[in-house]
Formats: structure tokens, sequence, C-alpha cells
């Protein structure tokens, strides 16, 4: 497992509700998204490679929350399978089928507020050097 940013009870601070049942899982996938996020990112490290200023550790689990609150709000566990099916019915008539997968099979469902934390901290737009 990689980086977790952060913990459930910063998970119940963001909310302001318990954390859920598996809250370590959820926060450890939205932790693996938030490192996708950031592939491109420069940010300082110690030898652990985790973020060591404060603004930017801040970020990451203010992200993290972020990530797992939206994840929760649409359904979505984390696996990403969330919304790659749907269903309409129109009295009789039912039609399903696979939706469109993003534009990028790779691409990062990011929360909204967790590309606002992510930007606030500069980390968001990443550049290669």
């Amino acid at each position: 497992m990689g980086r977790v940013y952060a913990t459930p009870e910063q998970l119940s601070a963001w909310t302001g509700s318990p954390a859920p049942p598996g809250a370590e899982r959820l926060l450890a996938r939205a932790s693996q998204d938030i490192d996708d996020a950031l592939l491109t990112a420069c940010y300082a490290v110690d030898a652990d490679g985790d973020p060591t200023a404060p603004k930017v550790v801040q970020a990451m689990s203010d992200a993290v929350c972020a990530q797992v609150e939206y994840q929760l709000a649409t359904g979505d566990d984390g696996t990403g399978a969330a919304g790659q099916w749907d269903s309409v019915s129109i009295g009789p008539v039912s039609l399903s089928g696979r939706q469109q997968p993003p534009a990028a099979a790779s691409a990062v469902d990011l929360a909204p507020r967790a590309h606002r934390a992510l930007k606030r901290a500069g980390l968001l737009p990443g550049v290669i050097w």
C-alpha cells in the first residue's frame, strides 16, 4: 500500500460526520488518486517520499478527504466502477449500456474540492523538469 495522506479522524473533521465503515480503505484509494493527479507536481519530500512543507501536507490531506467525500456522495467506492453503466426506463421501454469512459482510461475523476485544495497549494498544474 502506498502513502495515505489523511486519517479517519481528519475525514470526520472534514465531513462533520463520523468516518464511514472502511474509511481506511477509502482514504488509501483516494490517496492513490491524489498521487496520480500529482504525477508532474514538484514539492519537497523526506527520505520516505512524504511531503514536508506544512502547506502541502495540509493540502494533500484536504484533497484526500474531499476525494472520499465526493466518492461517497456519488456512490463510488473508490474502485472507479461507479458510473460505468447506465440504465434508463421509460414506460415499457428499458435501455441499458456502457457509458463512455473518461477521455483517458487512466484519467483521475478528481473531486472539484480536491482539485481546488491542490491548486491553492501550488501543486496543480504540475510541470516536468
